[in-house]
């Protein structure tokens, strides 16, 4: 093994928390309004455990509703 490689580690992988694919759907308000903080931002994908490719669903379906007026572009407390 050269001295620069490093050995795998747990954490170089992350296994997603589902096998199973997950879709979001724009409509669907409470399961996305789940993915929003308390100023109405996206968490990221280390806050929802999510992988690359379905963050981006889950990101482009917040941007869709919001612009059909179903969820807030902004939360005042």
């Amino acid at each position: 093994m050269s001295r620069f490689k490093k050995p795998p580690t747990s954490k170089s992988r992350r296994q997603p928390k589902t096998a199973q694919a997950i879709y979001f759907d724009h409509k669907d308000v409470k399961t996305l309004s789940s993915h929003l903080n308390r100023y109405g931002q996206i968490e990221s994908r280390y806050k929802t455990n999510l992988r690359e490719m379905q963050q981006r669903h889950l990101s482009r379906a917040i941007k869709r509703a919001r612009h059909l007026a179903l969820l807030p572009f902004v939360n005042r407390n």
